[in-house]
């Protein structure tokens, strides 16, 4: 019997005795790091108001949070696979609570640099947890049904990103609005940093609490999880993207992930425009729900669809439609401009936890190794918003949507290129 048949032996004999509350707590962690990554989108309008950013430092705050993926990914992918995912949940989670504790000082401060490094410990942690939990759950049945099974997790990810942003634009954004920081004195400025920089700092540690609650919940039931230890090493990581399945995805990943997290990064200033919505800065913000909601819907559906059509086909299918409104939204203006923007959720359902699972097919027990190549892609999120933003200083918001089409022609691609199932191949 092969390696790979041997980790799939081992890990269905393992998954067929997971009782459904320790699979819903599992799924749940999808559900946090959602709403925590969707969070940014809040934070990117509140910081650029409050230290009068440009767009391009702006987006520095994306790009401190998803440099985290470069950074963290390979080596959380060899100690998942030294550990197991059950250990590997409980360091994301510790990390997570840490980076969220992080934010209470960056906030008494009012600095800016103190921000990004919150930031980045937080991510740190939402990367390990992404790197044992994605896998986890592919792993939780048949290989040829992970594209499914991973989408149906990935919609509680959308819930997260769905519900946060609209809570978080009333308690981050709405005192904010009313005030405009270029107008104050020096003096003034920075009392007004100060005060607003505590709402952010306040949120952040009550999040903390919630996270390190849960890390204490997991670390109860981490030998129930511990299925996944193998040998494992940094330069074997790197050589399995010679293998030309995983090295398209992970590229599919980084520029969906860019592309993605470049439209919800400027969806609130490009809904203020008066050439698209006009809207206030607040009730902009309670518009992502819509956006994030969009790729909740279409995960749900995704996961029904690809039992009877191939992942790679409705991939492509998808990021078509996604690319196509885009064009549509940098092309006109009003209410179609933005609502075809916020339209490019729905498009976006599918792609991630379908180019995940799709790129690791075949790699049996190298699986948490290629999860950390695939997290580590995750930077795009760090990478293309940042172009774009840059994109946009020199032109227009609508200009820098050519960044996000292409990017979605390019998924297209690959999920062409991946629509017929592959076995184990050692």
């Amino acid at each position: 019997m092969s390696d790979a048949n041997v980790s799939n032996h081992k890990t269905e004999g393992r998954d067929a005795a997971a009782p459904f509350a320790l699979v819903a707590l599992v799924v749940a962690l999808f559900f946090i790091w959602g709403g925590l990554t969707s969070l940014n989108d809040i934070l990117i309008p509140k910081l650029k108001s409050l230290f009068q950013l440009n767009y391009a430092e702006a987006m520095l705050t994306q790009f401190a949070f998803f440099t985290a993926y470069a950074v963290v990914s390979l080596p959380a992918g060899w100690l998942v696979a030294r550990l197991g995912y059950g250990k590997g949940i409980v360091g994301g989670l510790v990390v997570m609570g840490t980076g969220c504790l992080l934010f209470a000082p960056a906030a008494s401060h009012a600095l800016y640099p103190l921000f990004l490094a919150a930031l980045f410990v937080l991510a740190s942690g939402i990367t390990i947890l992404q790197v044992a939990a994605n896998p986890l759950i592919a792993e939780l049945g048949a290989e040829r049904t992970a594209p499914s099974r991973l989408t149906f997790a990935q919609a509680f990810n959308s819930l997260g990103t769905t519900i946060w942003p609209f809570f978080g634009a009333q308690i981050i954004l709405g005192s904010i609005a009313t005030t405009d920081p270029a107008t104050l004195s020096a003096t003034q400025l920075l009392e007004f940093q100060t005060k607003e920089a505590a709402v952010i700092g306040h949120t952040y540690v009550a999040l903390a609490l919630v996270i390190l609650a849960i890390a204490a919940v997991f670390f109860v039931l981490r030998t129930r999880l511990d299925g996944a230890q193998s040998a494992a090493s940094l330069g074997g990581s790197f050589r399995l993207l010679q293998r030309p399945r995983l090295g398209f995805g992970v590229l599919s990943i980084f520029i969906y992930v860019g592309a993605e997290v470049t439209i919800g990064s400027l969806m609130v200033n490009y809904l203020m425009q008066s050439s698209t919505l006009g809207l206030t800065q607040q009730s902009a913000g309670k518009l992502l729900p819509f956006y994030w909601g969009g790729a909740m819907i279409g995960r749900f559906i995704g996961a029904a669809l690809m039992r009877v059509i191939s992942p790679g086909k409705l991939l492509a299918a998808f990021a078509i439609g996604a690319a196509g409104l885009v064009l549509v939204s940098a092309g006109s203006d009003g209410a179609l401009a933005g609502y075809a923007l916020l339209a490019v959720g729905l498009m976006n359902s599918i792609m991630f936890p379908t180019i995940f699972s799709l790129a690791l097919e075949g790699l049996g027990d190298k699986t948490p190794q290629g999860s950390g190549l695939l997290c580590m892609a995750i930077v795009g999120g760090a990478l293309v918003p940042l172009l774009a933003g840059s994109i946009a200083d020199k032109t227009s918001l609508s200009v820098a949507l050519a960044v996000p089409f292409v990017c979605y022609l390019t998924i297209s691609a690959f999920g062409w290129y991946s629509r017929r199932h592959v076995s184990a191949s050692g």
